[in-house]
């Protein structure tokens, strides 16, 4: 099966509600893969309910204040990542290691009663913006951050490969301005705003200022591959 046809088959089954996967400090972006150690019983049932269903699972992030909450169900930030398990691995003490693939933003509209341990939310699917009329500007700003971003190559061995076909291959704006806003090592607050920034050309704009004075200052604040974040 294609990526594409993935694509269409996910969003064609997809009805709305997400199993949610609340984290104090990750922000999946879509077209990118994380790695994730699941161990708490809460979380092994919604992987297990995934695997048994539609294998998808929404990251969200938990709102400032959440510590005292945690065991219950603290407030979330309003947008989050659909994420689809790419592979999985069951350990022989019943917790996974699995490697879950950003799809789409969305945008909670309503967390559902509590029916299972883990939490679930009506949600609406947030698609990229990108102003009418503005092709040029769209590929100035492509040339640009692939720009900026070759620069961080030598900073990043075990990714100069990926990096090189991001900076060469044909890569929309979209999808390359997720990738960088998630090897950014960057406070957890700034990633989400970047999460929830649909308008594209904004987007690109914000990495552009950031990743320039990342080169200005000679800091190397990225990194890849991605660490496991265990919930």
């Amino acid at each position: 099966m294609s990526s594409q046809e993935a694509s269409d088959t996910w969003e064609t089954a997809f009805r709305g509600v997400v199993r949610l996967f609340p984290l104090p400090n990750l922000v999946l972006f879509p077209h990118v893969m994380q790695p994730l150690h699941i161990f708490e019983p809460r979380y092994r049932a919604m992987l297990e309910a995934a695997l048994a269903d539609d294998h998808l699972i929404g990251m969200a992030l938990l709102a400032p204040g959440w510590e005292s909450d945690y065991e219950g169900r603290p407030p979330l930030m309003s947008v989050g990542c659909l994420g689809r398990v790419a592979a999985h691995c069951r350990m022989e003490d019943g917790t996974y290691n699995l490697l879950l693939t950003g799809l789409r933003r969305f945008e909670i509209v309503e967390e559902l009663p509590p029916l299972h341990l883990y939490r679930e939310a009506r949600v609406r699917l947030l698609p990229d913006c990108t102003p009418p009329n503005q092709a040029k500007m769209l590929a100035e700003s492509l040339q640009r951050l692939q720009a900026v971003f070759a620069r961080f190559t030598p900073f990043l061995p075990e990714a100069r490969d990926q990096i090189d076909q991001l900076i060469a291959g044909k890569i929309d704006l979209p999808t390359l301005t997720d990738v960088i806003a998630y090897m950014m090592d960057i406070p957890v607050a700034d990633k989400y705003a970047l999460l929830a920034e649909t308008n594209v050309l904004t987007r690109a704009a914000q990495l552009l200022e950031r990743l320039e004075f990342l080169d200005a200052t000679g800091s190397a604040a990225l990194e890849f591959p991605p660490p496991f974040s265990a919930n």
